[in-house]
């Protein structure tokens, strides 16, 4: 995880800095020294705080960041989530990465966390999806943990998930399932897309251990938990918003996969001030 960090920081800061900062090497002297609260300007939970830390540090090693929140933690509007000490262009070169990285984390963290308490007291774990940022996704789908929620795949190399399009390569799903079965190590496990409870059925008899219904209504959901009967896991995906998601949870399904926690996400509203 360090060095994503440092890698997607590095990325940013030179796509930002380029050349060099014009308006600060025009307007500040070079021994300027100043001082900057990180304040939140509503109320969120905290995701990235140690990845603002890096944005800084990378570009002085002497910088002083004080940490007053850390991630996972609920902030009201109007407090102070740290504050830092350096060189003042440096604080101005670093400003907008930092903001950038840590808004966007803070937005993903406290949607999960709506998510998450949405469905309190059932048994359903609310997941991400692969529907990340290109080149944010360490960043993304550790701000989902911080909310609350859990880690669906990190990419194509850690899983088995047989979609659609794998389905119809691979000539049905008991084909595609037989021939996973041939291949696979005993580590990982199979997880199959069905878009009805046919679909599901054949899934269930062919060995998968995990089956996803997509998009189908409550009541098929309903269906398919009783189909399935506890001898793989469910997971439900597609249409899935904050305004359904309870509803989803109580049909008593699994897992509940959620592409909006990663793209369609509101950055959460903090300002750098000096003072």
């Amino acid at each position: 995880m360090q060095f994503e960090i440092e890698r997607i920081v590095r990325t940013a800061l030179a796509e930002d800095i380029g050349l060099g900062d014009v308006t600060t090497e025009v307007t500040i002297a070079r021994d300027s020294v100043a001082r900057a609260d990180l304040v939140a300007k509503e109320n969120f939970t905290l995701a990235g705080i140690d990845v603002a830390e890096v944005v800084f540090r990378t570009l002085d090693r002497d910088v002083r960041f004080e940490k007053i929140f850390v991630d996972g933690q609920s902030v009201r509007k109007g407090e102070v989530i740290a504050w830092l000490k350096g060189k003042s262009s440096v604080l101005l070169q670093g400003e907008r990465v930092a903001l950038n990285l840590l808004q966007r984390m803070s937005g993903i963290a406290s949607l999960t966390a709506q998510y998450v308490a949405a469905v309190e007291g059932t048994t359903a774990k609310i997941v991400d999806t692969r529907k990340t940022v290109p080149g944010l996704r360490a960043l993304d789908k550790y701000s989902v943990r911080m909310g609350g929620g859990w880690n669906h795949r990190i990419g194509l190399f850690d899983g088995v998930l047989i979609k659609e399009n794998h389905i119809a390569a691979a000539g049905g799903i008991s084909a595609a399932i037989e021939r996973a079965k041939g291949k696979l190590s005993h580590t990982l496990k199979i997880e199959i897309e069905t878009r009805n409870l046919a679909e599901a059925e054949e899934a269930l008899l062919a060995g998968a251990d995990i089956i996803m219904l997509d998009n189908m209504s409550l009541a098929e959901m309903s269906q398919g938990v009783e189909l399935i009967a506890g001898r793989a896991l469910v997971e439900a995906s597609g249409g899935v918003n904050l305004e359904r998601v309870r509803d989803i949870a109580e049909t008593g399904v699994d897992i509940i996969s959620v592409g909006a926690l990663t793209h369609s996400v509101s950055a959460a509203d903090i300002s750098m001030l000096f003072n």
